[in-house]
């Protein structure tokens, strides 16, 4: 583990703690309990596929630890509705406030805009955050591997699903991506940033492939960071992977949703 991502858990566990004395779990469990059915975010991506579309996660975020602020224009319900209309399967909402300067009240408003599956995108470390992602409507969460160990990753898993929502596991190398494989979702997200350096490569996603295809039928393959250019996508469809989470080259541009159609089409 980075020693970013080392502070950023050690945050989350903190931030657990104060919210779990705030709001105990099981309050938070009955407002879980309170929303209406999650949207179908692994349907909406095979529908995509089903179509010869590639399925773009879109992603809604104003900073990062390693850029700063991306987007001072920042309104997530517009985006989420442009996004919509330019024809993204699913949407990523930051709620991380202290790193990404996220919230998830920008994950309600992006929802109750637009009627894409979402994905609260965070730093899972707790159960209780995963009542919390339901009970502010998200309908996916974020596991990343390098943050989780294999039976924790099973119970958090476990919870999402029978609280109606979808898992993205996310991956940076070999070791991880072997845990990833032994869970039940499909969704293996690669992400291409190396954890240390920030630096970003495509071929991470390129190396790991072989190892999901000789033992995962079923699995979606989500690459994740670097997809900047319409020959960076058109690199991983010719390795069959169709399944794209962008965030930073959509969120820099004046529409984002113009720029998510320049980048893969309508």
């Amino acid at each position: 583990m980075s020693d970013i991502l080392q502070k950023i858990c050690a945050v989350k566990v903190e931030e657990v703690a104060a919210a779990a004395a705030a709001r105990p779990q099981c309050l938070v469990r009955e407002d879980a309990a309170a929303q209406p059915p999650a949207r179908d975010f692994v349907g909406a991506i095979r529908a995509k596929h089903a179509a010869r579309r590639p399925a773009v996660i879109a992603e809604i975020k104003k900073a990062s630890p390693s850029k700063g602020v991306i987007r001072p224009d920042f309104h997530p319900a517009e985006i989420a509705a442009d996004y919509e209309r330019a024809g993204a399967a699913c949407l990523s909402v930051l709620t991380d406030r202290g790193f990404f300067q996220g919230a998830p009240e920008y994950l309600q408003a992006a929802r109750a805009a637009c009627h894409l599956p979402v994905l609260r995108k965070d730093f899972l470390v707790d159960p209780y955050q995963v009542f919390e992602a339901r009970a502010m409507g998200a309908d996916a969460i974020l596991l990343i591997a390098a943050c989780l160990d294999l039976a924790r990753m099973r119970d958090m898993e476990q919870l999402a699903v029978e609280l109606g929502m979808a898992v993205l596991v996310e991956v940076h190398d070999a070791a991880e991506l072997e845990h990833a494989l032994q869970l039940e979702t499909p969704l293996i997200g690669i992400n291409n940033r190396n954890l240390r350096t920030f630096e970003v490569s495509l071929q991470t996603t390129l190396d790991l492939l072989p190892r999901i295809a000789s033992g995962a039928a079923g699995r979606i393959v989500v690459t994740e960071s670097g997809i900047l250019e319409a020959e960076d996508v058109a690199l991983m469809q010719a390795n069959a992977v169709h399944t794209f989470l962008v965030g930073e080259a959509f969120m820099r541009a004046p529409h984002p949703g113009a720029e998510l159609q320049a980048l893969f089409g309508r």
